[in-house]
């Protein structure tokens, strides 16, 4: 197959790329697709049965993500993350597209929802790690946390428009018509991921013969000497694309790339301590906010101003590292935030008056937005790019895969100690991320590409 790549251009700014700003509308067009379509679900699922059924069915696509996860880094590495993006965005426009003709032309039920829902989490299982993966391979690596401020900011205008959208699709015709909308807008991602040119590598990952058999019988033993050699700064990439390799196991390719992590002296604590963070922050921002403001006398709108609150915050964080570029001592100051931020989720348990709660919640996602960018920037350039997708995925784990299936669990310690408590709590694993960053001299010590 023809290698598509990108003409030199160096020193050229992530943010004049036209290659990576269309992997940007890309990814910002499917993002709102994305929220559009969980705002449809939850009201087509409401409408067609019980609460306790609608809940059911929003929340059972965390069950196959978590499943397939670590799987689907492994396919993203095999097939290159460019492919598996396009595969994942054109599957799931076509499932959302078949729900809303169905809708449209019948009152089918719960069961093609809950199909829907089950799709979308094993979809998103090889999903996360490809679009953790491709950035490395359209930008230098120079232009990477520039690339995650972009993307955050992607994510946060995606949660501000994606609702009002969905809304009034909802308003003009009923679920289909924003099941509808939410197809149309993931497939406006298809031909621009088409567009996006892979920088010098090979879109397809395929190597000679001769290397990959020497790849395949030696995958650990290279992941462990490439390791043992890691700087205190970024390396540079050491390896080929490890895409589709013939004959090559998949199972043997996942231990190879956890081997990998764990034997790296920056990422093996960098993925510990993205996992504590993701674990303690989930339940009190998700389930633990509605309950915090039920009993606060909050309602639902103070419930609103504390997640906008967060969204600024984070909004301001994304636009920091966009702007800049690159922060000096990432380390440092990724564990610093993490336990700054950590004192900021406790505070929030404790907070009585809902300005102050609105105050408290701007500063975690400042914090949070900033440590979790530093994170990804530092996965993205301290990971050889033939592993990416097994690191992205590793790192998505927790995050995406466990922590949504531990609301419930969060629900039922608040109902029985309290939401100070369990915020407390929260805040001390939080913390524990953040001092893992700091304990671990080659993680604290790090810094991103010049």
């Amino acid at each position: 197959m023809t290698t598509v790549t990108a003409p030199p251009v160096a020193d050229r700014p992530a943010h004049r790329d036209p290659n990576v700003l269309r992997w940007l509308g890309a990814y910002a067009s499917s993002m709102i697709g994305d929220n559009v379509f969980f705002l449809a679900l939850s009201w087509a699922a409401v409408r067609a049965g019980s609460p306790a059924e609608a809940g059911i069915v929003v929340s059972v696509s965390a069950l196959p993500r978590a499943v397939l996860m670590l799987g689907g880094g492994v396919v993203a590495d095999r097939l290159g993350p460019r492919r598996v993006v396009i595969g994942s965005d054109t599957v799931r426009c076509v499932a959302v597209l078949a729900v809303a003709a169905l809708l449209y032309l019948a009152r089918p039920g719960l069961w093609p929802l809950a199909a829907l829902a089950l799709l979308f989490g094993a979809v998103d299982a090889v999903f996360v790690p490809a679009v953790g993966a491709l950035p490395a391979r359209i930008t230098a690596r120079d232009q990477l946390t520039r690339v995650q401020g972009m993307r955050g900011l992607a994510n946060r205008f995606a949660s501000v428009v994606g609702a009002p959208l969905g809304g009034l699709g909802i308003a003009a015709g009923g679920a289909a018509a924003a099941f509808g909308l939410a197809g149309a807008l993931i497939a406006i991602s298809v031909p621009l991921l088409v567009s996006v040119r892979i920088r010098g590598l090979s879109d397809t990952g395929t190597t000679s013969p001769d290397a990959v058999a020497a790849e395949v019988r030696d995958a650990e033993a290279t992941a462990a000497e490439a390791v043992a050699t890691v700087p205190l700064g970024p390396p540079p990439p050491k390896a080929p694309e490890t895409a589709r390799r013939t004959g090559a196991d998949a199972w043997h390719d996942l231990r190879a790339g956890l081997a990998y992590i764990r034997r790296h002296r920056v990422l093996g604590p960098l993925v510990l301590a993205i996992a504590l963070g993701d674990l303690g922050f989930v339940g009190p921002l998700n389930i633990g906010l509605t309950l915090l403001a039920d009993q606060r006398g909050w309602g639902a709108s103070g419930m609103g101003w504390v997640l906008a609150g967060f969204g600024v915050g984070a909004g301001a964080a994304s636009m920091l590292l966009a702007v800049r570029g690159r922060l000096p001592r990432a380390g440092l100051v990724t564990g610093g935030a993490c336990v700054a931020g950590a004192v900021a989720v406790g505070a929030l348990g404790q907070a009585s008056a809902l300005p102050a709660a609105v105050g408290i919640a701007l500063l975690i996602g400042l914090l949070a937005g900033l440590s979790g960018a530093l994170c990804g920037a530092l996965l993205q350039t301290q990971g050889d790019p033939a592993y990416l997708g097994r690191v992205t995925s590793v790192a998505s784990l927790v995050s995406l895969g466990i922590a949504p299936l531990s609301m419930p669990f969060a629900a039922a310690a608040i109902g029985a100690w309290g939401t100070g408590a369990v915020y407390a709590v929260s805040a001390a694993v939080c913390g524990l991320g953040g001092v893992v960053v700091l304990a671990f001299p080659a993680l604290r010590r790090v810094e991103l590409p010049r």
